[in-house]
């Protein structure tokens, strides 16, 4: 493992991963940063996106995250994601509809936190679409 970063994605509900990888790219509220073994240590905040995880010079797993943050170390990536799922594993159909209710809502809100609520519940389907496919 001397040549793998030791990463690690925790979601609220969840570990979602826990593994050695070549290198892993993530959003970072700057802009998208890739981490190999030996990177400068740094925390940063994370931003609605996705990880790429690369084993063997591929791209091995893609997972959307909403948001979080991101601690690295020479020898390690933690990520502590808002909510995460991996990118194989959207249900189209289901954030179709999420995207629907959340688009009702905001047209009924009676005030600017419901609004609010609901434009982050849009944003949010609509990222997972568009790391969906479409």
């Amino acid at each position: 493992m001397a040549d793998k970063v030791a990463f690690e994605l925790v979601s609220p509900e969840r570990l979602l991963v826990s593994e050695p990888v070549d290198m892993v790219v993530v959003p970072g509220a700057e802009g998208d940063f890739g981490v190999l073994i030996g990177h400068t240590p740094m925390i940063s905040g994370v931003r609605m996106g996705t990880i790429d995880m690369y084993q063997d010079g591929a791209r091995a797993r893609r997972i959307f995250v909403a948001g979080g943050f991101a601690e690295v170390t020479p020898e390690r990536c933690t990520v502590l994601a808002e909510a995460a799922v991996p990118v194989d594993e959207i249900d189209r159909a289901r954030v179709e509809e999420e995207l629907r209710a959340a688009e009702k809502l905001a047209a009924e809100a009676v005030d600017d936190a419901e609004r609010a609520a609901a434009e982050a519940s849009k944003r949010l389907a609509e990222a997972k679409l568009a790391v969906a496919g479409g």
